[in-house]
């Protein structure tokens, strides 16, 4: 019974050392994590800029106002520049989470806000067919922020 306990003892040690070399490798990164971004990359087509922003303007600025007045989105960034080639975007749309985890249940949390600033889900479907007449998403990323150590 003795030697049991002893094993038992030897067992959680090793076990204690094995986790706590595992944090410190974890702690050998050069970076520190921080929130989350959801990036965007939109073109729009040529001379239809303005009337996309006008757009984001009344629907999504709103929208991500009332997310953040919930605490369901840190901030939200807009950059607007020239597209590099015929196939490249001209906007990005960030939005900043606090973290991954804030990105669960995404639709319970903001299609009320949608329907609030939208309207019913047939509103917000034909709004998003408009748009296709002026721009096209590029591509999203989900995207990390970090701090060089």
């Amino acid at each position: 019974m003795k030697i049991t306990k002893k094993l038992q003892i030897v067992a959680l040690a090793a076990l204690s050392l094995g986790i706590a070399s595992l944090c410190s490798a974890q702690s050998d990164a050069p970076y520190t994590e921080g929130p989350v971004w959801n990036v965007t990359m939109v073109k729009t087509k040529t001379g239809m800029t303005d009337e996309y922003l006008k757009g984001l303007a009344k629907t999504l600025k709103t929208s991500l106002e009332e997310a953040k007045k919930q605490n369901l989105v840190v901030d939200y960034k807009i950059l607007l520049g020239n597209a590099a080639t015929p196939q490249d975007f001209d906007i990005l749309v960030m939005v900043e989470s606090k973290n991954m985890a804030a990105q669960d249940n995404a639709r319970e949390k903001f299609d009320p806000i949608a329907r609030k600033v939208v309207g019913t889900t047939d509103q917000q479907q034909s709004l998003a067919v408009k748009r296709l007449d002026i721009r096209e998403i590029v591509g999203t990323k989900l995207m990390r922020e970090i701090t060089l150590k």
